[in-house]
């Protein structure tokens, strides 16, 4: 049973930072690219961020490029998401995500591709 546990969201200014936490038990979690995704109230949910399995690569939504950063730390099964000079568009639960697929070369983008949900974190920006 894989279990994702998100933690670090709460209420930020406008450009001020965040750093969310996931942590990721139940199965071998560093050959799984792992991701980030994010759904506002009344939208569907839109792909954030993703990672390689080793950390060597990176790619993420062109909203949040140069703003945020994805990384990871297999040796304590943990992806975080580090949110600087955050805009009220950035408010919404925020969701980690496992991809099904070991050793995956691209990085997925699409939800299907996901097979592992955490519970998400709410992430408010006020004006």
């Amino acid at each position: 049973q894989v279990q994702l546990v998100e933690s670090g969201g709460g209420l930020v200014p406008t450009g001020g930072s965040l750093r969310l936490s996931c942590a990721s038990s139940g199965r071998t979690f560093s050959s799984y690219p792992m991701g980030w995704f994010r759904q506002a109230p009344g939208k569907e949910r839109e792909f954030v961020a993703a990672i390689s399995e080793g950390g060597a690569r990176t790619t993420y939504t062109d909203s949040v490029k140069g703003r945020f950063a994805i990384s990871r730390d297999n040796a304590k099964n943990m992806v975080y998401l580090q949110m600087n000079s955050l805009k009220p568009e950035d408010t919404a639960v925020y969701f980690c995500a496992g991809d099904r697929r070991s050793g995956a070369y691209l990085l997925a983008k699409q939800e299907n591709f996901y097979a592992y949900w955490g519970q998400g974190t709410q992430v408010t920006v006020s004006s």
